[in-house]
């Protein structure tokens, strides 16, 4: 844990452990607090008066004795971020369901009538997602029955953004030559640009003014806009990142993680209590 980190949560322990003792003393500087009684039940006196410095010595003093608690605390806060971060994914994937799963603009890979989907955002000049490509082929090889969907999602600078205008026009022009497109431009080593797109393109026997033109469309750029949301609803800040039934997948995991959740999600497509 880098030394940046150990400062933050001693910071946010001993901001929330002095709110505690905040919470006890309102809005005071002191804190009254009842005296210990005698054997003879009396008490030398009513009540004294602990003053905030005592406060926050006594808090200073907890911590330095029981580190750990900072431990703790930061995998309480860790815990309950990525049980809210969850939740709010679920219900993304639940009213954007179409969005994510059925957007006309994406292109499909496998079996589109399949009965379960996996949805990976992608960039062309991701390395992970090159790797990842390759559990992609294996996966639909060996279940007829998935459905593949890429999310065009360019975030690697103005080359892929450039790339991923050209690749969405040929999916538009040609989409049965689509899945061949993928792999040549993502595969093809060197750098995606729009020369090099626009090169796989025409190997491919696109008409390149055709191309041009349709480059020129701007449901192209809404398309990505939608993604690009979409992505920041389901906090996907990276590629290769995936939905799979009801989960959000981060990273090139691999194929035997990946076939894992869709037997998941296939298991859950048939029962309501998933």
């Amino acid at each position: 844990m880098s030394k940046a980190i150990t400062l933050g949560i001693v910071g946010v322990s001993a901001s929330v452990a002095m709110l505690a003792f905040g919470f006890l003393a309102g809005s005071r500087q002191d804190l009254v607090i009842a005296a210990p009684v005698g054997p003879d039940g009396a008490s030398p006196s009513a009540e004294r008066v602990l003053a905030r410095a005592e406060i926050e010595e006594i808090v200073r003093g907890y911590l330095l004795e029981n580190p750990e608690i900072i431990v703790e605390m930061q995998d309480v806060l860790e815990q309950r971020e990525r049980d809210q971060q969850r939740l709010v994914q679920e219900e993304t994937i639940s009213s954007q369901s179409d969005a994510i799963f059925n957007a006309a603009y994406d292109g499909v890979i496998g079996n589109p009538a399949g009965s379960v989907t996996v949805v990976e955002f992608f960039d062309y000049n991701c390395g992970f997602c090159k790797r990842a490509y390759e559990d992609m082929e294996a996966m639909v090889a060996a279940d007829p029955d998935l459905r593949f969907v890429l999310k065009e999602f360019p975030i690697l600078g103005p080359d892929s953004q450039r790339a991923h205008v050209v690749s969405m026009a040929f999916r538009a022009l040609a989409p049965e030559q689509y899945g061949e497109f993928h792999r040549a431009l993502l595969m093809g080593g060197g750098r995606a640009t729009e020369a090099s797109a626009i090169a796989a393109a025409i190997a491919l026997g696109a008409d390149e003014t055709a191309l041009r033109e349709e480059m020129k469309n701007p449901a192209i750029t809404e398309a990505v806009g939608n993604t690009y949301e979409l992505a920041n609803r389901l906090a996907i800040t990276g590629t290769p990142s995936y939905v799979v039934g009801k989960e959000v997948v981060f990273g090139a995991l691999g194929q035997a993680v990946l076939t894992e959740k869709v037997e998941v999600a296939r298991a859950c497509a048939s029962d309501e209590s998933c």
